[in-house]
């Protein structure tokens, strides 16, 4: 159906009957010629024109002139090491919710010029004015989600609608989990009923005992490597984002997708933010202008499977997929819903430190490899003790 809806766009855009916004779309002479932007965003987040799709980029660069590098990250907390190690030199990001705030707070991003963003009109409203960016002043919504459970039919027959089952002794060895921090604090959290944002250590403890507790159980930490896995059916349950899933449960008839009704979920938005560094700010919000076009946001959303955040883009996707209730459940998933914000920095630094301690095995476990450590030092410092008096006898 993707190949079919590619040729389809492709057509009408060379004959030039989908809707577009005049202020959207420019020539060559308009813009900066000679200017190349840095675009980092996730992985097979962008049409590329396999298929017959839209190549995004290279259609950004015919109509404007602006070349662009576009290289990939695997998660919030990869992207945000990049930028405050100050070593990378980016135009436009692709951070989520919580992410954005944090960058807010930490003046990473480029308050944006809306002049050069037309078509932020497309955005509707219930993505506007968000917990993350109340005012609107740093980000544009690119894409929104849910997160659920894939698994493999063949071997997982109990309805899956907790996030329990992650933690079922009988799936040992065939459990996957994110390996990134906040999601997988996050599962914990729904669990013992803690918010998503909680302030109280003691329920960031408890919910690092839980993933402890779980971790015999886990074949692997894993992000994008989940799609490999679960195709090839090394492993039968993975926490994963919606988007993802409709592609793989399409493409493979024993995998299923389920969204955890009992505890609630997380609704996440992947925004568009221009760094404070960058030295492009106009061409940068020229190209979020550009996939904020209905035609170009309809051809990445039926690229990458994610929810569009624009009802005019949403209208131009094949009705399977407008009523496919993976890419946009249904309100009583979204009213059971929490989003992330960023966290106080002491609660952020206790959290990169749990989840250390959870990697490598627990607090036994962690105070043990100290211990060894210690012991190792100790006589280390023995040995060279002993050779210094050992060489001034012998003087």
């Amino acid at each position: 159906m993707k190949k079919a809806f590619a040729a389809l766009l492709a057509a009408l855009l060379l004959m030039g009957s989908v809707p577009v916004s005049a202020a959207g779309k420019a020539s060559a002479g308009e813009s900066s010629s000679g200017v190349t932007l840095n675009v980092y965003n996730w992985g097979e987040y962008i049409s590329t024109g396999e298929d017959g799709s839209m190549n995004v980029n290279a259609e950004f660069t015919k109509e404007t002139g602006i070349k662009v590098n576009y290289t990939t990250f695997e998660d919030n907390e990869s992207l945000y090491s990049k930028m405050a190690g100050g070593g990378a030199n980016y135009d436009v990001i692709f951070p989520s919710d919580y992410m954005v705030s944090k960058m807010i707070r930490e003046k990473m991003l480029a308050k944006l010029d809306f002049s050069n963003i037309p078509n932020y009109k497309y955005i509707d409203k219930t993505y506007r004015g968000a917990v993350y960016d109340p005012k609107d002043e740093y980000s544009v919504p690119y894409t929104w989600g849910v997160i659920g459970i894939f698994y493999n039919k063949k071997y997982v027959t109990e309805k899956v609608d907790s996030w329990k089952i992650l933690w079922n002794k009988k799936y040992s060895g065939k459990i996957l989990m994110f390996d990134n921090p906040r999601d997988s604090f996050g599962i914990a959290q729904k669990i013992l009923g803690y918010s998503y944002n909680s302030t109280n250590s003691e329920e960031w403890n408890a919910s690092a005992k839980l993933l402890e507790q779980q971790k015999p159980l886990v074949q692997a930490y894993v992000m994008d490597q989940i799609f490999d896995k679960m195709s090839s059916g090394e492993a039968w349950l993975a926490p994963y984002y919606a988007g993802d899933a409709a592609t793989l449960v399409s493409e493979n008839k024993d995998i299923g997708f389920a969204i955890p009704t009992k505890e609630g979920t997380n609704f996440f938005v992947d925004g568009m933010c221009v760094p404070a560094a960058t030295k492009h700010k106009k061409e940068a919000e020229e190209y979020i202008n550009f996939l904020c076009r209905p035609d170009v946001a309809a051809a990445n959303m039926e690229t990458v499977g994610y929810s569009t955040p624009e009802t005019e883009a949403k209208k131009l996707l094949p009705e399977e997929t407008q009523n496919n209730p993976i890419i946009y459940p249904p309100q009583s998933i979204i009213k059971n819903s929490e989003t992330y914000v960023d966290l106080p920095e002491d609660i952020s630094l206790q959290e990169d430190s749990l989840w250390a301690q959870v990697k490598m095995g627990g607090s036994g476990q962690t105070a043990t490899l100290i211990g060894v450590f210690a012991g190792f030092f100790f006589v280390y410092v023995a040995v060279v003790v002993y050779k210094k008096v050992k060489r001034k006898r012998q003087k």
